[in-house]
C-alpha cells in the first residue's frame, strides 16, 4: 500500500480537517501510514461530550516506552479516528501526512517530536492533517487528462482512474493532466 503526494499542493487550510487519529495496522515496522491515502471516518468519529462542551478528546495510549514500578510516562492520543476507506464509504479526505513510529535510524520519533516535524510526519496517535478539497499531484496511478479518480475496489484507501464512474464507486475527483511516470495532478471534490 503505497500511497505519496508530491510536493506541489494547492489548498486552503479551511480544507484541512485536524480532529482524527489514524486507526488500523501499520504498514511495515516504522511507517504505518504514507501520505496520499484516502480516509473514512470511523466509529463515531469527533464528538462532545453529553455537557455540550468538547472537553478532552483524548485518550491514554499506554506507556511510550518501558515501565517502571512507581512511574508514570503514558502518551496520549486522539480519541476521533480515520480508517482507509474502502468502495461504499464516504471519504473525508486524503492524508497530508506520512504516520511513523521511526526515524531512518530505527530511534523512536516519539521521543524526538522536533525530527518528526522537521521529516515532516506525524507520530501514530497524534491527529494527521487530512485534506477534503484542493489540487494535489498524487503518484502511482495511470490516469489521463479529465478522467475521473474514484476508490478502487479491493484495495483500500487506494485511488484508480477513469474516463467514467463505474456504478457504485465513490468520486474523489478529476485528474486535471495525464500522469508522467505515474504521476499526475489531481483536484480533489470531497
Amino acid at each position: 500500500m503505497a500511497f505519496n503526494l508530491r510536493p506541489l499542493r494547492d489548498y486552503s487550510e479551511h480544507e484541512v480537517v485536524n480532529f482524527f487519529t489514524f486507526s488500523g495496522a501499520a504498514e511495515s515496522a516504522s511507517v504505518v501510514l504514507t501520505k496520499g491515502a484516502v480516509v473514512a471516518v470511523e466509529g463515531a468519529g469527533f464528538q462532545p461530550l453529553s455537557t455540550g462542551n468538547l472537553g478532552t478528546p483524548i485518550e491514554s495510549l499506554g506507556s511510550i516506552g518501558a515501565s517502571y514500578n512507581n512511574t508514570v510516562s503514558d502518551r496520549y492520543g486522539s480519541v476521533a479516528k480515520v480508517r482507509l476507506a474502502t468502495s461504499g464509504d464516504q471519504p473525508l479526505g486524503l492524508t497530508l501526512m506520512d504516520i511513523r513510529e521511526l526515524d531512518e535510524n530505527g530511534e523512536k520519533l516519539a521521543f524526538n517530536p522536533r525530527k518528526a516535524a522537521e521529516m515532516n510526519v506525524v507520530v501514530s496517535g497524534q491527529t494527521v492533517p487530512v485534506l477534503s478539497r484542493g489540487v494535489v499531484l498524487y503518484s502511482g496511478v495511470n490516469a489521463t487528462a479529465g478522467h475521473v479518480a474514484y476508490l478502487a475496489n479491493g484495495a483500500a484507501g487506494n485511488i484508480t482512474a477513469s474516463a467514467t464512474l463505474p456504478a457504485g464507486a465513490t468520486k474523489i475527483g478529476t485528474f486535471l493532466g495525464t500522469s508522467v511516470n505515474g504521476i499526475a495532478p489531481l483536484k480533489i471534490q470531497l
